[in-house]
């Protein structure tokens, strides 16, 4: 029996076309939407420990190229977003 416990990874590339990776936290569907909660990942410990451990907040577009992740523009949103992704993370991984 094989338990895979890895973590859903994605790799963003910017505006400077800078690859970054991301742990797929989780995804929810809001108002017809769907929208992911994205924590980096680090290759070095330095910089987790450094991190101000904040995670992002994605929604996910239909392209030419299939399908891809944009930041959330809107604050309200973003908001809304919050207290969903974060009343789910509490379900998940506990109060801390």
């Amino acid at each position: 029996m094989s338990n895979d416990y890895s973590p859903d990874l994605v790799t963003l590339v910017d505006e400077d076309n800078v690859e970054h990776n991301f742990e797929i936290l989780d995804t929810i569907e809001f108002e017809g939407k769907e929208y992911y909660a994205l924590y980096p990942v680090f290759d070095n410990a330095e910089d987790m420990v450094a991190d101000s451990g904040e995670y992002y907040i994605m929604e996910a577009n239909d392209s030419d190229e299939g399908w891809e992740l944009s930041e959330v523009e809107d604050d309200d949103l973003i908001d809304k977003l919050s207290v969903i992704f974060e009343d789910r993370f509490a379900d998940k991984f506990g109060e801390e």
